[in-house]
């Protein structure tokens, strides 16, 4: 997975292909670790259903793509991820 990269193809618990849209990522000196925040692409189609949003951390693959997603292991990392969603969807409604 390339920083920047607007798509991502996750495999969920099932083995099945879900074609998901970054929001953001991030880098964490804290944890040591990168991280991706994403949703389903079939979530925006209806704007009165809440997105769920998925965060996992990430390293990236050769070349920077093709990284491989690793859950979120601990509960400090997970406020640590509340806290830039946050301070992602205050500044996308200050726009």
């Amino acid at each position: 997975m390339e920083h920047g990269e607007k798509n991502i193809t996750v495999i969920d618990e099932n083995g099945n292909e879900q074609l998901c849209e970054v929001l953001f990522t991030f880098d964490s000196e804290e944890f040591g670790k990168s991280y991706v925040l994403y949703y389903p692409m079939s979530s925006e189609q209806d704007d009165e259903e809440e997105i769920e949003i998925h965060a996992s951390s990430f390293t990236a693959g050769e070349n920077g793509v093709d990284g491989e997603l690793q859950p979120i292991e601990s509960e400090e990392e997970w406020d640590l991820i509340e806290e830039m969603l946050n301070t992602f969807l205050d500044e996308e409604e200050g726009e």
